[in-house]
């Protein structure tokens, strides 16, 4: 039996109310990127500030996308491509998204949150995945064309649909979560990330809440209890209309509740209440953080109707994303080795914060040190100096031996922390990584911490290149 394309060119052109150009084609992938476009691809000439997709359409084609859509006709002497040309392709690609969302018959998981969303987004698609066909949003794409794109390549057949919901300013979760229309919509927690953009995490609260304005009739919403702001996006969520609520988290009255952790060298052994019953299951992550985001997870899953214990057993093969709390050992060129955290991809208050609590449970080797190695956390505005001025507290409680800092804002970290944490202070983290070498041995666990726009990767690169054959 031939497999169902996943778009036929009168499909995308119904979808998109475009004009079809040159031969008809079934494609089974869409791309925005010309660089990683595959065979078989509708390719997306996406126009953003610095870049114009119509000027790579003929590179996507020579690499085997079967179709552009377009909103310009490109110039084409040697050939007739295929193309769909409509008014503006952002809009033609929420069409598609939109099209898709309103043809599959899947039951949809929607989330978002300060902090943890891709983690859990990972972990809702690995506990779904066990459960039946089930499609999600790739890596980090929750913005207003990474939405639509995830909702574009969801296939005609799947069971189960998971999409991460991204903002930095109010509105955006309410424009994408009418596009995901929800089944169920999960916020992992609240916090003081972005709030340049808000002012308050009263009104970070109430934005995440706008995740509730697109839950489909009779959906559910899974809160975290122990947040504070729990009561604020229960309040949102009935007002939405959405009356059916499951909890998470350890405070008492959760629907599912963090008993316990043990930390063991591959991850955490997770006790808990979940739905009345009790459950027991593995992570390879660390940090209580980790198994509350777990149970976020496996909220959902009940929400959906699945099977709570196949869902929590198949976490247990779930590996953190790059620079996400993955960890690995460094063989040094002088003998020994060292651990080392990479939580390089992104930063805010309280992911620091947690990070310090996994890097403090750590035991470093015989002669070895905790070493925090952290950059700026951005888009603080003006709360940035003391937010960063507030994590010497947890440093200090996490008994990290050295701090290393990086960035203006870091530097007010730096300032606080006792004189005997004090490690290297650099204007950017290019300056720290070249000074890392002689600052670091065997026996040290090493945690790198950063918001994206840092470039703690350069950091993690530097410390990665130690090892003794070039590579760890």
């Amino acid at each position: 039996m031939t497999a169902r394309p996943l778009w036929t060119s009168h499909e995308a052109q119904d979808a998109t109310g475009g004009a079809l150009v040159g031969p008809d084609w079934n494609a089974n992938g869409v791309s925005i990127d010309s660089r990683s476009v595959a065979e078989g691809d509708l390719f997306v000439a996406l126009r953003g500030p610095n870049f114009d997709g119509h000027a790579y359409v003929a590179d996507a084609l020579a690499k085997g996308a079967v179709a552009a859509l377009v909103d310009t006709l490109p110039e084409f002497p040697a050939h007739n491509p295929s193309l769909i040309k409509v008014d503006e392709t952002l809009a033609g690609l929420r069409a598609l998204g939109i099209a898709r969302r309103e043809a599959v018959g899947a039951t949809v998981i929607g989330l978002t949150g300060s902090v943890g969303k891709t983690t859990t987004k990972e972990m809702l698609a690995t506990a779904f995945a066990a459960l039946g066909a089930t499609h999600a949003s790739p890596g980090s794409l929750n913005n207003h064309w990474g939405v639509p794109l995830s909702l574009a390549r969801m296939p005609h057949d799947v069971r189960y649909g998971v999409f991460e919901m991204g903002m930095n300013h109010a509105g955006e979760i309410a424009d994408l979560t009418g596009m995901v229309r929800p089944h169920v919509a999960l916020i992992t927690t609240v916090a003081a990330a972005h709030i340049e953009f808000f002012g308050s995490v009263e009104a970070i609260a109430d934005a995440k809440a706008e995740i509730f304005q697109g839950v489909e009739p009779g959906g559910t919403a899974v809160l975290p209890l122990d947040n504070p702001h729990y009561a604020r996006l229960a309040a949102a969520a009935r007002a939405a209309g959405v009356t059916r609520h499951i909890t998470f988290g350890e405070t008492a009255g959760a629907d599912f509740l963090l008993k316990g952790v043990e930390t063991g060298p591959e991850g955490l052994t997770v006790s808990a209440v979940a739905a009345g019953l009790p459950l027991t299951f593995h992570l390879n992550f660390f940090g209580k953080h980790q198994a509350v985001n777990a149970l976020g997870a496996l909220a959902a899953v009940h929400a959906a109707g699945g099977d709570i214990a196949r869902a929590a057993a198949a976490l247990e093969g779930l590996q953190p994303l790059k620079g996400r709390g993955g960890r690995r050992k460094i063989a040094l060129a002088g003998g020994g080795e060292l651990t080392l955290i990479d939580e390089s991809y992104n930063a805010s208050p309280a992911a620091v914060a947690a990070a310090l609590g996994v890097l403090g449970a750590e035991t470093p080797g015989t002669g070895g040190r905790r070493i925090a190695i952290i950059g700026d956390m951005l888009e603080l505005g003006e709360q940035s100096a003391a937010l960063h001025a507030d994590l010497a507290g947890p440093a200090v409680a996490n008994k990290i031996d050295t701090v290393h800092c990086c960035g203006p804002y870091a530097a007010y970290l730096w300032e606080l922390l006792p004189a005997a944490m004090r490690g290297l202070r650099a204007p950017d983290s290019t300056v720290l990584a070249r000074s890392l070498a002689r600052e670091l041995r065997a026996g040290d666990v090493v945690m790198v911490k950063g918001s994206l726009g840092s470039r703690m990767a350069k950091v993690v690169e530097v410390i990665t290149s130690l090892a003794s054959d070039g590579a760890a």
